[in-house]
């Protein structure tokens, strides 16, 4: 299969703080490629290099593919009407507006909402529509986050610690949620809760000191508790 996303030789310096070095690693156009690694070796900095999110002062090297041709140092919103989503780390509401402002706010010129999908996925965001999101609860706001993004059309998503803070039943919730929805659309996924991760991805990269210590099945790699103990600091199935 052709990869949906290539990434070769991704070398990011901001500051004196070299954090990406030679990143290579591809995502297949089905299932869940999970981007692995300890806290601070890059992960988040590797998705907003892709995106073309990374500080006007930050040294970018290297040629990252999306669909077959080079997106490297494109403009987001031209890689945003291409079909990449992002849902980042800090999920980014809006906290003064409603749910359903929120949600206008994401609706693409030229395609329409998919409401349907979205409020099947998260039905507490129809009941809370009227609700300002910054009053929502941690899980509540990360599922607006998510689905502002299913609102449109996408080829490609890419999102950041969906699980992070979250209660476990809000945990088991949104996974199968991005489990539905993966069955539909490949997804780069940065997690650290290894359940999740076991549960989702078929792939797995794991990046260490800026560079790429592993790519392969996410079973594998997790089937083995010295490997994983060694990469991630962490033994299998440990949150």
């Amino acid at each position: 299969m052709t990869a949906i996303l290539d990434i070769s030789d991704l070398s990011v310096k901001v500051g004196g703080s070299h954090i990406l070095q030679g990143v290579t690693f591809s995502v297949q156009p089905q299932g869940v490629t999970a981007l692995l690694g300890r806290n601070g070796v890059g992960k988040t900095t590797t998705l907003k290099a892709v995106l073309g999110l990374m500080p006007r002062a930050a040294e970018i090297t290297g040629r990252v593919g999306y669909a077959g041709a080079s997106i490297t140092r494109q403009p987001t919103f031209r890689l945003v009407r291409q079909g990449l989503g992002y849902v980042p780390e800090d999920r980014g509401v809006f906290a003064g507006l409603t749910v359903a402002e929120n949600l206008r706010l994401a609706e693409r010129a030229g395609s329409t909402p998919d409401y349907d999908t979205v409020h099947g996925l998260f039905p507490e965001l129809r009941k809370r529509a009227r609700q300002r999101a910054g009053t929502l609860s941690g899980g509540q706001q990360q599922m607006l986050a998510i689905g502002r993004v299913l609102l449109n059309p996408n080829r490609l998503l890419l999102i950041d610690e969906p699980t992070k803070g979250l209660a476990p039943k809000v945990v088991t919730e949104v996974a199968a949620a991005l489990e539905a929805v993966a069955a539909v659309v490949p997804m780069l996924l940065v997690e650290q809760n290894l359940a999740v991760v076991r549960r989702m991805a078929r792939h797995a990269v794991v990046i260490a000191n800026g560079r790429v210590a592993y790519t392969g099945g996410a079973s594998d790699l997790l089937d083995y508790t010295e490997k994983t103990k060694a990469l991630l600091g962490v033994g299998k199935g440990e949150h």
